[in-house]
């Protein structure tokens, strides 16, 4: 079993604050304005009790970002997925095992540019060679507290954790391969199809998908909620948000949350 758990995705959109709305009329909480990367990139983010979606656009035109453009060249959508570690330096090293070529690096960006006592969030990150589906980063939270703040956890969609992404391949056994070297962990027989990797929380799913005309990518999120899906079915239906029923999940069309489909699995409530 691997070390790495499921830690966040990064959701590429052109416009940040479209975007958010989206978050906030599916029953999200979503945290302030943000900036990173010398102020060229903002974010807002959905924390979860476990995990969290950030949404992330540019912030300074006139400057930009090759990488945020890069990804938006391909589409708008999930093009990050960041995977949870306990120790930077041992990452290092087994991913030179792995023949993987990296380096940990301090990273910090703010937590509200509103309020200048806010504090800066900082974190050690570890950029895996860029992959064909999109970028896949190993991190420690340094300061966790400053993102993970209990009024920011309750949604009333109630939204508890990121359980799980989903990859769309051509050829999903040659993804898993070198996911699996990534994150350092084993690869498993999806349920429906494809490869799963077995994170210590939550889990990367590779899936066969011949017929997207964008391949490969990152489709969409699997997300748990605590009262088997109640509140986001009386959300989605108020405000007519496209949505369906699949299996046992209640699925948002990725055109409602920003290039990224939204699959909400419930437990039932206590």
């Amino acid at each position: 079993m691997s070390a790495a758990a499921l830690d966040h995705v990064g959701v590429v959109t052109r416009d940040l604050a479209a975007t958010a709305s989206q978050y906030d009329r599916l029953g999200f909480t979503v945290a302030p304005f943000a900036k990173s990367a010398d102020g060229r990139i903002g974010n807002r983010c959905v924390m979860l009790r476990r995990g969290y979606i950030e949404l992330m656009a540019v912030a300074d035109a006139s400057r930009g970002s090759a990488t945020l453009d890069r990804f938006l060249a391909r589409y708008a959508g999930i093009h990050i997925i960041a995977l949870a570690i306990a120790d930077e330096v041992s990452e290092v090293q087994r991913l030179a095992r792995a023949s993987i070529e990296s380096t940990a690096v301090s990273f910090e960006r703010s937590v509200d540019e509103s309020d200048n006592h806010a504090g800066i969030a900082r974190f050690q990150l570890i950029a895996a060679p860029e992959q064909p589906e999109g970028r896949i980063n190993l991190v420690r939270h340094l300061t966790p507290e400053l993102l993970w703040q209990e009024t920011l956890l309750a949604h009333a969609n109630n939204a508890v954790a990121l359980d799980g992404v989903m990859v769309a391949s051509a050829d999903p056994a040659e993804t898993a391969a070198r996911f699996c070297r990534i994150a350092g962990c084993s690869v498993v027989p999806d349920p429906t199809g494809g490869y799963a990797l077995e994170l210590r929380q939550g889990r990367v799913r590779l899936l066969a998908d011949a017929a997207s005309h964008v391949l490969p990518r990152i489709v969409g999120l699997t997300l748990q909620t605590n009262d088997a899906n109640a509140a986001i079915a009386h959300i989605v239906n108020k405000h007519g948000i496209s949505h369906r029923a699949l299996s046992d999940a209640l699925v948002v069309d990725a055109d409602e949350a920003g290039g990224a489909m939204l699959h909400f699995v419930g437990t039932p409530a206590a």
